[in-house]
């Protein structure tokens, strides 16, 4: 079968989105691979389109039972054989796998790393015709990643033991130069197609809100989503668990997600979120890395990341199928120090050197400094996100909250002479600095006992500064942000700088900005970007999709995407050809949906 035919008839698209083609040329004329693609770009196709063209058996290593799960269901719901083999399964259900391995039965077979090391599996792998190898989420095997995965460090040594080395692909979504030259060098590819098609992704609204509240800017952030499914991330298990429960207490439907659950429970909130019985995860970042839902529709960040990489793969979860999506991170300065204090306590791998342990510290910290600059910039997010992995940006992009926000300047002057002039004093006093919440104690004129048994309570600007903490943290933000305060690691404390003297004693003015988004100008701008959709036709297919999908158990996602059910609510086909014109519809799902969605469509027009 011809590429283009197969790619329509198997995966419902006319033509290859930039940078697929040359990876599928590349697999199937022997040759290695190497794609750098953001999440939504269309990574799977450029090896399951070869696997299928291929004669043998595809083998891919995959970091999360999830993913693989995901993967497989919307490859049978697609007409592609494929399996996976993990603990997740019984020994009887393994063992049926390998039968239809061995007789032909599949085209891609998915496992984790760690499995590559069991003497039972490469026994079975060296019976196989492997005709390709893909490494997905290939960012795993470089320390110098978000997500290391010692496991992935086995992938070159379980090549090199195979009778015939098949050509190798490795994908990812997000890595930085460092990154992919550690691809490249530790899976031991050999003089690779390389495609880096670019890190932006123009359907994703981004914005950075400080609120006073983070409880109640989320819970109105959620009432507006109601009826879309979405992620909020939390820093630690504690968040989750408090979030969670503050969103069933307001009547939303949300699951949790962390590591400290059971295995029992982290399935079934799993399974509710991707069957949509549940509408919202609220997780630590220990969910998500692969899931496959196409139809997150928001990603809200309740705290910070440490990274920016991490970032952008977890905000990178919504809108997969290219339907506009918004990824909104809440920030607070306390965000900072929960990083810090995870970082100067997280684990230190044993394959590792003391030396390689100190240099990674030292990133993850420069990591950080670029984490909080993009809460803080005032410039264009998108432009912020951009110019970090390497890539030429615009000033504005005209779909992130900067871009589409007002800015108000007010003068902050005063206040900022009475907080300058407290942390000089008190580190005049004790002979060291305090952190950020200590001296909004003293501003405030705090009676903790901690604060009075230091003498603090005698400081001239004890008291002097009686706002909302919440605002007194806007005004710190402001001048660590233009220089005049400092925070450092150790011990995360606040300093003075020496542009301080400036403000202090030599008149300069310090202004503060805060912006805000109208809400018509938000919704205006998301008309025009992405066009009129008959929203009443788009509901009425999605109560289809869901039927359909309840009646063959999988995800509503894996017989359409929300992307082709707004593309079949504007283009209103009539006809199987006009239907099977629809990006998203291949030949197979014309054969099993075709007729009911035509039928909606036609009762729609009628009314």
């Amino acid at each position: 079968m011809e590429k283009l035919a197969a790619l329509k008839q198997y995966f419902g698209h006319s033509a290859f989105r930039p940078g697929q083609e040359t990876m599928v040329d590349a697999l199937l004329s022997g040759r290695d691979a190497f794609g750098v693609m953001p999440t939504g770009a269309g990574k799977s196709v450029c090896y399951q389109l070869p696997a299928l063209l291929l004669p043998g058996v595809t083998l891919v290593i995959s970091p999360l039972i999830s993913l693989m799960k995901d993967q497989v269901t919307a490859l049978e719901q697609a007409g592609l054989p494929a399996a996976f083999l993990n603990s997740s399964q019984t020994t009887a259900a393994q063992r049926e796998v390998l039968r239809g391995l061995k007789a032909g039965a599949y085209k891609l077979l998915y496992v984790a790393p760690e499995r590559l090391t069991a003497d039972s599996f490469l026994d079975m792998i060296h019976e196989l015709e492997l005709s390709l190898i893909v490494v997905d989420e290939a960012h795993c095997v470089s320390q110098w990643g978000q997500d290391f995965r010692p496991g992935y460090l086995d992938i070159a040594g379980f090549i090199r033991t195979l009778d015939r080395r098949p050509p190798v692909g490795a994908f990812t979504a997000t890595a930085t130069e460092q990154v992919r030259q550690d691809i490249v060098r530790l899976l031991e590819l050999r003089h690779p197609a390389e495609v880096i098609t670019g890190f932006d992704r123009p359907n994703l609204f981004f914005e950075v809100r400080q609120p006073r509240s983070k409880d109640a800017c989320l819970l109105e952030l959620l009432e507006k989503r109601r009826d879309q499914s979405g992620i909020v991330y939390c820093s630690t298990r504690k968040n989750v668990e408090r979030v969670q429960e503050l969103l069933v207490h307001n009547g939303f439907a949300a699951a949790r997600y962390h590591a400290g659950l059971t295995d029992e429970e982290r399935h079934r909130s799993q399974e509710d979120f991707l069957y949509d019985r549940v509408r919202i995860m609220a997780a630590t970042n220990a969910f998500g890395m692969g899931i496959d839902k196409s139809n997150v529709n928001y990603v809200i960040h309740y705290n910070m990341p440490r990274d920016l990489e991490s970032y952008y793969q977890e905000a990178g979860r919504a809108g997969r199928d290219g339907s506009p999506a918004d990824c909104i991170l809440l920030y607070a300065p306390g965000d900072v120090n929960t990083a810090r204090f995870m970082i100067e306590n997280s684990q230190e791998n044993e394959k590792l050197t003391p030396e390689e342990q100190k240099r990674i510290t030292a990133r993850d910290f420069q990591r950080l400094n670029r984490m909080v600059g993009y809460c803080r910039t005032g410039g264009c997010l998108r432009a912020y996100l951009l110019r970090y992995f390497g890539e030429k940006a615009p000033d504005q992009c005209g779909n992130c909250g900067s871009c589409l926000g007002e800015t108000v300047e007010e003068d902050i002057t005063v206040q900022a002479q009475k907080i300058l002039s407290c942390v000089v004093r008190a580190e005049k006093l004790l002979g060291y600095s305090l952190g950020r919440s200590s001296y909004i104690q003293i501003l405030r004129g705090s009676e903790e006992k901690r604060l009075l048994e230091k003498g603090l309570d005698q400081l001239s600007t004890y008291g002097i500064l009686q706002e909302p903490a919440a605002r007194l943290q806007d005004y710190f933000a402001a001048l660590e942000s233009q220089g005049y305060l400092e925070a450092r690691q150790e011990h995360s404390t606040v300093t003075t700088t020496p542009l301080a003297r400036k403000v202090l004693f030599q008149g300069q003015t310090v202004r503060m900005r805060t912006r805000h988004i109208p809400e018509e100008r938000l919704a205006a701008h998301k008309m025009q970007e992405f066009g009129p959709v008959d929203e009443a036709l788009f509901q009425s297919l999605r109560r289809v999709r869901m039927a359909e999908a309840r009646k063959a158990g999988v995800p509503a996602y894996a017989i359409f995407s929300d992307a082709t059910l707004r593309a079949m609510a504007a283009a209103r086909p009539r006809t199987e050809a006009e239907f099977l014109a629809i990006p998203g519809v291949g030949e197979v799902k014309l054969r099993r949906f075709g007729s009911l969605f035509l039928e909606e469509i036609r009762k729609s027009a009628e009314k």
